[in-house]
């Protein structure tokens, strides 16, 4: 397992290259409180990249600000290379996935869909393609005229990831979709979603304060402070694709990480007294 240097992320990602985007000391504020400190971030094209922080540090804040809900309080953000300090909405298609569905009970799984391909720009004519192709592909086809209540808390997760790949996005941004599941089902979320990202290669930044995730999923996991979120460490991961939840070297390398991340979370136990 690689690492960086402590609190800072090579311009471009592992492997090099041009950066999709690029967060140089951006820091976010709530009122007068800083919730995320000088981050410096860079996300390649097709990378999937985890940010791993504890519960409260400012990760969603830090989404919020790349989609254009949140200003940025300091720094810059460039998409690449181009000045975008004031987020990404209106220069490239998001696909946002929340913690919750967001899903509006009085429409139906389809017109849900519907409702963001139009906010989108996404043709009229599109749609339906469009709807058919990504509710298949996460296997919630058969639900497409269904009340979105009446379906599982998998299944209203699986209808939000294809509304937010049907306006075909240049980036998504995922924040801890999968956190209100049972193992099994996300499991089965976290191995559907590695899949479509192997298909779509679509750049990806993922929130999460699951390690096992976080390394199950990513390319790349980047480690956040309590609050207000900094940088620091960032960890390149080794495992080949496809993976498997029971690999033996995930397990060992969530073992590593693990006392890797209570060290810099300042959570290791000192001697008994």
């Amino acid at each position: 397992m690689s690492e960086t240097t402590r609190g800072t992320v090579p311009a471009g990602g592992p492997a090099g290259g041009d950066p999709y985007l690029e967060l140089r000391g951006v820091t976010v504020k709530h009122a007068d409180r800083t919730v995320v400190s000088g981050i410096d971030l860079a996300l390649r094209p097709g990378e999937f990249v985890a940010l791993l922080g504890p519960s409260g540090c400012g990760k969603s804040s830090l989404l919020h600000v790349l989609a254009g809900l949140a200003p940025v309080a300091g720094g810059a953000l460039r998409h690449r290379g181009d000045e975008a300090t004031d987020g990404l909405r209106g220069r490239v298609r998001v696909g946002y996935v929340f913690q919750d569905h967001r899903l509006l009970p009085w429409r139906t799984v389809g017109q849900n869909i519907e409702i963001a391909m139009k906010a989108a720009g996404v043709p009229a004519a599109e749609w339906d393609e469009r709807i058919e192709r990504f509710l298949g592909m996460l296997r919630v086809g058969e639900y497409r005229g269904s009340w979105p209540m009446r379906l599982s808390g998998g299944q209203r997760q699986r209808v939000s990831i294809a509304r937010a790949l049907a306006v075909e996005p240049d980036v998504v941004l995922m924040d801890e979709p999968f956190s209100g599941l049972d193992e099994v089902t996300g499991r089965a979320m976290r191995q559907e979603l590695t899949r479509l990202h192997e298909v779509a290669s679509v750049p990806t930044l993922f929130v999460t304060h699951s390690i096992r995730e976080a390394l199950f999923l990513a390319d790349r996991v980047v480690i956040l402070s309590h609050g207000p979120a900094r940088v620091l460490k960032t960890l390149d991961v080794p495992l080949a694709r496809p993976r498997r939840h029971e690999d033996p070297a995930l397990a060992r390398l969530e073992a590593e990480t693990v006392a890797d991340v209570l060290r810099e979370w300042d959570l290791t136990e000192g001697p008994a007294s």
